[in-house]
């Protein structure tokens, strides 16, 4: 995969991400982390990925 696509990639899954994050705590969560905020984070590379392969279908 290319630099710019994971770029563009990253920048969707950080969108995503924060709609869902609610407090300090989801953004900061501590020095290893939290569940809540690993898969949210998760769940938005997934989405941003899906949208790129719609995109990619409709533009190729």
């Amino acid at each position: 995969m290319d630099e710019g696509r994971k770029r563009v990639l990253g920048i969707m899954a950080a969108i995503l991400a924060s709609l869902h994050m609610q407090t300090a705590d989801d953004l900061f969560g501590g020095p290893q982390g939290s569940p809540r905020s690993d898969k949210l984070i998760a769940a938005s590379v997934q989405w941003a990925e899906e949208i790129m392969r719609k995109i990619d279908s409709v533009f190729g």
